[in-house]
C-alpha cells in the first residue's frame, strides 16, 4: 500500500486528528465536496438535482461500526426517514439506499444485523425501491453475505457488493453473477495475505467484470479510473449488454463531469451520496483513494494550526 494511503487510513481511527479536521474551515469545503449535509432535506435536495440531470442514486447514511443497540436503531430509523422521503418527493424510482450492516449493528450479532436490515427492506419495498449492502473490511464479508442471502429469500432485488482487491472475489462474483451486484476495488487497509496490490487489483477487476457481464444479472461497476470505464464499455459490447442491463456507479463530488457525460450517451450513472453527521471516517477512505485529494487535507491540518 501507498505509504501517503496507509498514513491517512491511520488518521481516520485517530480522534486527535479527527477533532483537528472536524474543527478547520476548510474542512467544511471538503465535506460538501463528497458529502450531501447533515439532514434527511440535505441529501432530497442533492437527489432531486442529480435526478434532473438525468443520473440516478444511491444514499448513505453516515454512521458504521455501531457497539450500541440504541445507536443502530437510531440508523435504521434514519433510513426510514429518508425512504419516506424519497416517496413523499416522487424520487424512489431513481434513489435506492445504501446500508452497512455495521451500522445497523452487525458487531452485536449477525441476527441484530439481519433484524434491522429487514426493517429498511421492508420500508424500500413499501417506497418502491431497493437496498444495496455496502462491504466493509474483509472480516466481515462472509457474515455480510450470509445476511444478504437471508434477506433475499424475501427481497431478492437487495444489492451486494464485491472488492476486486481481496483475493476471494472473483469466485464471489461467479457465486452471484445471476444477481444486482456492485463491483469496487476497495477502500479498506487489508493485509497482504487476503488482499491484491494495486495493479494485481485492477487486473481483478477486469476478470470480476467478465464474470458478472457473463451472467444473466444486473452488474453495477463503481469506478472513477477511465481505463476501467472504457473497459466496462468495451466488454459490455463483447457480450452484448444493452444499456440499461448494467450501470456505472461514481461517488458524489468525483468526476461528475464524466457522469454528465455516460448519462448523455444514455448509460445508466448511479451516484453514491452519503449524508449524516459521522462522516470523518468516509471522508478518510475518500482522500486515500485518490491522492490528489490528500492537498485538502494537508490543508485542513495547516489552517488549523
Amino acid at each position: 500500500m501507498h505509504p501517503l494511503r496507509s498514513l491517512i487510513l491511520a488518521a481516520a481511527g485517530n480522534d486527535a486528528i479527527r477533532r483537528v479536521v472536524a474543527t478547520a474551515p476548510v474542512s467544511r469545503d471538503v465535506v460538501r465536496r463528497f458529502v450531501a449535509g447533515e439532514q434527511t432535506a440535505d441529501a432530497i435536495a442533492v437527489t432531486r438535482e442529480l435526478v434532473a440531470s438525468g443520473r440516478s442514486v444511491t444514499l448513505d447514511h453516515l454512521g458504521e461500526d455501531v457497539t450500541d443497540a440504541d445507536q443502530a436503531d437510531q440508523n435504521v430509523r434514519a433510513y426510514l426517514e429518508l425512504l419516506d422521503a424519497l416517496h413523499a418527493e416522487g424520487l424512489a424510482a431513481k434513489a435506492e439506499v445504501s446500508v452497512k450492516l455495521s451500522a445497523v449493528g452487525q458487531k452485536l450479532g449477525e441476527r441484530l444485523a439481519l433484524a434491522n436490515a429487514s426493517r429498511v427492506c421492508a420500508a424500500a419495498e413499501q417506497c418502491g425501491t431497493t437496498v444495496t449492502l455496502d462491504m466493509e473490511d474483509h472480516t466481515t464479508t462472509d457474515s455480510t453475505l450470509r445476511v444478504l442471502a437471508e434477506l433475499r429469500r424475501t427481497w431478492p432485488s437487495t444489492g451486494a457488493v464485491l472488492q476486486s482487491y481481496l483475493r476471494r472475489t472473483f469466485d464471489d462474483c461467479k457465486a452471484l453473477a445471476g444477481t444486482r451486484v456492485r463491483l469496487v476495488k476497495g477502500a479498506y487497509a487489508e493485509p497482504e495475505s487476503v488482499a491484491f496490490d494495486e495493479h494485481e487489483t485492477d487486473l481483478s477487476y477486469v476478470r470480476c467484470t467478465n464474470a458478472l457481464l457473463a451472467g444473466d444479472g444486473y452488474p453495477m461497476f463503481a469506478t472513477h479510473d477511465p481505463r476501467l470505464v472504457r473497459i466496462v464499455a468495451e466488454r459490455a459490447r463483447w457480450y452484448d449488454r444493452k444499456p440499461g442491463t448494467y450501470e456505472y456507479q461514481m461517488l458524489f463530488g468525483v468526476r461528475p463531469d464524466e457522469q454528465r457525460r455516460l448519462a448523455r450517451e444514455g448509460e445508466t450513472v448511479r451516484v453514491y451520496v452519503p449524508y449524516g453527521s459521522q462522516w470523518y471516517g468516509y471522508l478518510m477512505r475518500r482522500l486515500a483513494e485518490r491522492p490528489a485529494n490528500t492537498t485538502f487535507f494537508a490543508r485542513a491540518l495547516v489552517s488549523h494550526s
